[in-house]
């Protein structure tokens, strides 16, 4: 079993705070002989469309003394990730969740923008003290 992330009980927590469900943790894909793990699923009814959204969220806590080797790891997850969801779960959207102090930070990097933009990450920042969604970024 992998580890949870230091901050993967915040995130969810965040989560339902900001009107999703967390169905899923973790959320288990399958293909062909690979397995993985993406931290948590969610979803919530909107209500204009009455269907529901439904997400994938990566947690990553940035904590390490190198900030560019966690990216390394972060963007390898994520883009092995979105494939396996586009294959078994096409409607799901992934999120690459990341604290706001490293988004303020290491994420305003012209590497980490480029990198970011070029793979279409799609970004969702948390506060882990106030477990509280600070911006999701498309």
């Amino acid at each position: 079993m992998s580890a949870r992330d230091i901050f993967h009980e915040a995130v969810k927590r965040a989560l339902v705070k900001d009107c999703w469900q967390v169905t899923d943790d973790p959320l288990e894909l399958e293909w062909e002989e690979v397995k993985v793990k993406i931290d948590l699923a969610a979803e919530r009814l909107i209500a204009a469309e009455r269907e529901n959204e439904k997400i994938a969220v990566e947690i990553k806590s940035f904590i390490s003394s190198s900030a560019v080797s966690s990216f390394h790891t972060a963007l390898g997850q994520f883009l092995n990730y979105r494939i396996m969801l586009e294959l078994n779960e096409p409607q799901r959207e992934l999120y690459l969740a990341i604290p706001v102090d490293a988004y303020e930070s290491f994420f305003q990097s012209r590497l980490a923008q480029i990198a970011v933009r070029q793979n279409q990450v799609k970004l969702l920042v948390y506060d882990p003290v106030f477990e509280e969604v600070v911006k999701w970024i498309k």
